[in-house]
């Protein structure tokens, strides 16, 4: 379990260090920073992806990510004595992410390429440091890999620190290039736990969408990012997962109503029978918000649960009256994995809030930057570059 994230620098989050729970809900006004919190939070699982830099690029570079306000505000600002200004910098301009969990912990620090200007891939943002560490928080003690520049050291069997690159590119991480079973194995099981973190906040439901139509299915532990293969995933939930669970979910949210699913020359298509019809409706004729919660329960009933679930405004299209039974089934997913679960919707929280394990944030604005009142910031220190 991811015990603390933490993020600088990154659009409103200016220096933000947070403690996760079993399940972690944030709340907040629009505008208030969630989706920059959940933004973030993806942005370091594609670091051991090798796509971070390509995704901050798409966001139009590090420039328009960073965060856009003074490095530090005086107390008269603060204090509305004196207008926000920038001031003369101390520091580096930098965009930092990392996290810890109950083994390791891993942090990045991009930074503004040194040919900025001179080169057409100006937009694309350098890596000046990273490091793993063992434990709680990063130390010269517990650190097992750390990358300045483009050297990469891991510490070996013997207690040495000794560099297996020196010759890194910029732009790669060590997560994906120093990841080795016999000089890298922690960096290895690192990269490959976030590698199964999963994200879901692009499940489409419009009349074009692909879970609506018939598809080729094979085995489908896991549902996709876009929910396409949704009716494989939920007769594989069926096959090699809880099939009662899933009965119980469907019942809980539809009474009376179950799922099967046909099958024509290997094409896989849903069905939906509800109570008081004659025949199951096919997912082609379900509404949005119905095959919104059908998409949800085959992403959280996976028979092979991940690390980690991120869900970014769930409720969308969901009626109020299957909020209740979206939060017990977020609970019950959270049995298995961890879960952050990003919505403003009141139904919603207040049915996960009331859920043992569960860990609320209520994000707001204060002079641009993203504040959440009430939290014990854990211990945290970034590498040095």
């Amino acid at each position: 379990m991811i015990l603390t994230l933490a993020v600088s620098g990154y659009r409103s989050l200016r220096d933000i260090v947070l403690p996760l729970d079993q399940i972690t809900l944030v709340t907040g006004a629009n505008g208030s920073g969630k989706s920059s919190l959940y933004r973030s939070i993806r942005l370091l699982a594609e670091v051991a992806q090798g796509q971070a830099i390509a995704s901050l690029a798409a966001e139009g570079g590090l420039n328009s990510t960073l965060w856009a306000g003074p490095e530090a505000f005086s107390r008269a600002m603060k204090r509305g004595e004196a207008p926000v200004q920038g001031t003369v910098r101390k520091n580096v301009v930098s965009l930092k992410l990392g996290f810890a969990d109950e083994d390791y912990g891993y942090a990045i620090d991009l930074g503004l390429p040194a040919d900025a200007g001179r080169s057409l891939f100006s937009m694309d943002p350098e890596i000046k440091a990273e490091a793993l560490w063992a434990g709680e928080a990063l130390s010269r003690s517990n650190e097992i890999a750390g990358r300045n520049g483009p050297t990469a050291r891991v510490l070996n069997a013997q207690g040495q620190r000794i560099p297996v690159f020196q010759n890194l590119a910029r732009f790669d991480s060590m997560m994906t290039h120093a990841a080795d079973p016999k000089d890298g194995l922690e960096l290895l099981v690192m990269r490959e736990r976030m590698r199964a973190w999963r994200f879901y906040d692009h499940l489409r439901t419009d009349r074009e969408a692909p879970a609506r139509f018939p598809r080729i299915g094979t085995r489908t532990p896991v549902l996709s990012a876009d929910g396409s293969d949704l009716a494989a995933a939920l007769q594989t939930v069926q096959e090699i997962g809880d099939e009662r669970e899933l009965a119980d979910a469907i019942d809980d949210a539809f009474p009376g109503a179950s799922v099967e699913v046909a099958v024509n020359d290997g094409y896989f298509e849903l069905l939906m029978q509800q109570k008081g019809l004659l025949r199951p409706l096919k997912s082609s004729e379900l509404s949005d918000g119905t095959l919104r919660y059908l998409l949800l329960t085959a992403a959280l009933l996976s028979p092979r649960p991940a690390p980690l679930i991120v869900l970014n405004e769930p409720e969308t299209s969901l009626h109020p009256a299957l909020l209740e039974p979206l939060g017990r089934l977020v609970a019950k997913a959270a049995e298995k994995t961890q879960v952050i679960v990003v919505s403003h919707a009141a139904e919603l929280v207040e049915a996960l809030a009331s859920q043992r394990g569960c860990l609320r944030y209520e994000l707001r604005k204060e002079l641009g930057e993203t504040v959440v009142d009430g939290v014990e910031t854990p211990k945290w220190n970034w590498p040095k570059r």
